[in-house]
């Protein structure tokens, strides 16, 4: 991180919650990194949040525990947090500030990079056009992740959310391309925090994985800069080393509650749900940090994954998130009721740019058709299924109760799949045809005849 200045301010005129109030200084920007300096001799370090006059507002990284204000100095680097950057971070472990937890030594680097990154000029970005593979069935064939997406998972309290992150996690790769994932963890729970680590070990081993854990009782401003400091080490891996990046950060939710806590200190008015105003900017700051930028290898791309509070997806979160994502994969209560996973809910799930990614020569040359048809069919099931509720099952038609049944094979042939399973993209789509074959051909008109034909008797047998 960056080296402190030669001038240290010891005004301190106010210590609250996270926040240290500076007096008397002059030259300090926003933004810039800071280090604080205890009696004690600890060390601290924090970034300045507002500049008015004389008056600097720090919020200090590791809380203002045990601080007073007549022992504490401040020295002020004139330049935004930076950190070392390089291939030195695969493999590691470490805490939402990036200080290891595995027992390794501190991660250098050839280089250093700001933390809040380098916007991208909109001109120099490629459109996604290739597909990431993360081994889970319903993800693929239905919403199929693109390199340089952001699709977040939306979820509720009580879904296998964390167990779906680091499934993905572990299983997505990219067509045999340089490939590694950069996962970020925040306000997770100590179980939590170890079945992450659990589940992520052997692709930490075969070093293309960095993991970041902030956990519940860190300091909450550690949390703000948890997923920052996973974007740049992404960004360097992705544009600077050539490497295709999922970057899984979850939960968006705690990291916004964070955000939220931090406003409250500094007294800023709050907005819809007393979230800060700048809510939709900050969470903006962070998804469009993906992508692919033209003339440079590599690709960024962001699975941020959040928590619904009571499943409320009009929730101030969520709701900014749509508006900033390509889409979503939103988890159904009544699926995991009735013990299925992952509890995809493929009607309420979407990613914009799945055709781009998908089809000859990218996945298989039926999987659009198949995705498309199966969702309709999945549609008219739900429908089937609300009006056999009003009149009962016994007054539905054959075909009516076909789509009943092809609800069923969809749970039980194509959408569970166990939490350690990585199964391919091509059994995965033959799981898909097997669900839509059990309606009539009738009901197939989204299929060209051909390709139905072909996989009704695929052996060349005629039809009965």
């Amino acid at each position: 991180m960056s080296g402190p200045a030669d001038i240290e301010y010891t005004g301190v005129r106010e210590l609250r919650g996270p926040l240290v109030v500076v007096e008397g200084v002059s030259g300090v920007g926003w933004d810039e990194f800071a280090t604080i300096g205890l009696d004690s001799g600890e060390r601290r370090h924090g970034l300045v949040l507002e500049v008015d006059r004389d008056l600097a507002v720090v919020q200090v990284l590791e809380d203002t525990a045990g601080m007073d204000r007549s022992g504490t100095r401040v020295a002020f680097s004139g330049s935004p947090l930076r950190i070392p950057v390089g291939p030195g971070w695969l493999g590691r472990v470490c805490d939402g500030r990036g200080e290891p937890a595995d027992g390794g030594p501190p991660v250098l680097g050839g280089a250093f990079a700001a933390v809040g990154g380098a916007p991208v000029n909109p001109v120099h970005r490629e459109p996604p056009t290739e597909p990431v593979l993360t081994g889970v069935g319903a993800v693929d064939v239905l919403t199929t992740l693109v390199r340089g997406q952001k699709l977040p998972v939306f979820s509720a309290a009580g879904l296998p959310h964390l167990e779906l992150a680091v499934q993905i996690a572990a299983q997505a790769t990219c067509g045999g391309e340089p490939f590694a994932v950069v996962f970020a963890g925040m306000g997770l729970t100590h179980a939590d925090a170890a079945f992450v680590r659990d589940g992520l070990a052997e692709r930490s081993a075969a070093r293309d994985l960095v993991l970041f854990l902030n956990t519940a009782d860190d300091p909450v401003i550690e949390r703000l800069l948890t997923p920052r400091l996973a974007l740049t080490v992404a960004e360097d891996l992705a544009f600077t080393r050539g490497r295709h990046v999922l970057v899984v950060m979850t939960d968006m939710t705690a990291y916004s509650e964070a955000l939220r806590e931090v406003s409250a200190a500094r007294g800023e008015i709050p907005a819809r749900r007393a979230y800060p105003g700048y809510l939709y900017s900050d969470l903006a700051s962070l998804y469009e940090r993906c992508g692919r930028i033209r003339g440079r290898p590599g690709s960024v791309t962001v699975l941020p994954v959040l928590t619904m509070p009571a499943g409320d997806i009009t929730h101030p979160v969520p709701d900014l998130t749509g508006y900033i994502t390509e889409g979503q994969i939103v988890l159904s209560a009544e699926a995991y009721g009735a013990g299925t996973y992952p509890p995809v809910d493929p009607l309420a799930s979407l990613s914009r740019l799945m055709r781009k990614g998908t089809g000859a020569g990218r996945t298989r040359a039926d999987h659009p058709a198949v995705a498309a048809q199966l969702i309709a069919a999945l549609a008219r099931s739900r429908q089937v299924r609300e009006l056999a509720d009003l009149i009962g099952r016994q007054a539905l038609s054959p075909t009516d109760l076909g789509h009943l049944d092809l609800e069923d094979a969809f749970r039980a042939r194509f959408l569970a799949q166990d939490t350690r399973e990585n199964r391919p993209l091509e059994e995965a789509l033959d799981r898909a045809w097997e669900v839509l074959l059990t309606l009539p051909d009738s009901q197939l008109g989204m299929l060209p005849a051909d390709l139905l034909a072909a996989h009704r008797h695929p052996r060349g047998e005629a039809p009965p």
